[in-house]
Formats: structure tokens, sequence, C-alpha cells
């Protein structure tokens, strides 16, 4: 078993560019997540990146969805993902929308968001595909 990673602090907003770098991260770790055109790409510790996040605006005009959220495993439970979710929060304006497993719920829910049934038609019709599949809730950061 290899020594615990050291967790770096620097958390960014990617510029395009650097989009890759997210791919390759999610990639790395067999996640089917990917940065796309769309997005804001949200990391800790670029380019060795060892949490990532993507953002969306939502085209219907109620806010952001958040999509992509992942830590690498070496280096969980130590901070980086709400590390994410603070920086990112004050950079977004209007409510920021996610689906998550319902053991994910209190991570959210220090960090602001609530559970919420009431959703933007655009993910109500998505949380209800996804949900043929995993078990998941929708949270709301009203910001």
């Amino acid at each position: 078993m290899s020594p615990p990673r050291s967790v770096t602090s620097s958390c960014l907003l990617l510029s395009p560019a650097m989009h890759p770098l997210a791919n390759a991260f999610y990639r790395r770790h067999g996640s089917l997540m990917k940065a796309r055109d769309v997005h804001q790409v949200w990391a800790v510790g670029a380019p060795d990146i060892q949490a990532c996040a993507c953002i969306q605006p939502l085209t219907d005009g109620y806010g952001h969805w958040l999509t992509s959220l992942f830590v690498d495993p070496s280096v969980r439970n130590q901070g980086l993902a709400g590390r994410l979710l603070s920086q990112m929060r004050p950079a977004v304006s209007g409510s920021i929308w996610l689906f998550c497993r319902p053991e994910l719920a209190d991570l959210y829910h220090h960090h602001g968001y609530q559970i919420t049934g009431n959703l933007p038609e655009s993910l109500a019709s998505k949380l209800q595909r996804y949900r043929r599949e995993k078990d998941l809730i929708a949270l709301v950061n009203l910001g």
C-alpha cells in the first residue's frame, strides 16, 4: 500500500485550455465524468489534480448545475470537496443544483445545499432518467 499523498492547497478555475487535465484526472481514476466546453472546471492541485468539479449554466435561466465532483481516493476525507464547493460558490451567480448519492448529502448540507424536489424541468427529466440506474437525490444551494 502506498503512503497517503499530501494535499495541495490551491483551488482554481481552469482555463478551457486546461480542461484536458481534468479529463485525464477523471480517466486516471476510471471515472466516466468529463469536462465539456460548456463547463467551468474547478480543480485542487492543477496540474497534479487531486479533486475536480464541473459546473454549467442551465439554459432555462435557473442557475447552474454542478456535475462531476470527484476527489482522488488517496486524498479523500481531507476537505478537498469542501474546498471546491467553498471556492466555487462566490464565483457563481444564482442557484447551484446537483444530484448525489444520499450518503453524500451531509457533505453538501455543510456547504449550504438543501434537498429539493422542486427542480427546473431540464434537471427534473435528467434526474428521472438517472434514477433508473442510480439512487440519487437532488440538492440546491440558492446562493
